[in-house]
């Protein structure tokens, strides 16, 4: 997790960062769930939903990571 996305995913309420946390560790078994979008423009970038949040995450199918990029409400995380 990068530094930015592990700050934003802190200053989240507990119950969102609970939701969220659960969505990212999920990640760890099935890196493309049902409902992920790859993200345009963009090598292997994807975002996947947890409520009104998105996590925007890189997935290094040699290295076998995910790298969550960014955590954010869906109106502020694409800026």
């Amino acid at each position: 997790m990068t530094p930015l996305a592990r700050s934003a995913l802190a200053a989240l309420p507990v119950r969102e960062r609970t939701r969220v946390g659960r969505r990212i560790d999920a990640l760890a078994l099935d890196p493309r769930p049902r409902g992920c979008k790859k993200l345009q423009g963009e090598g292997d970038i994807y975002r996947v939903r947890a409520g009104d949040f998105r996590i925007v995450y890189a997935v290094r199918d040699a290295l076998l990571l995910v790298l969550v990029v960014k955590v954010g409400n869906r109106r502020d995380v694409y800026r």
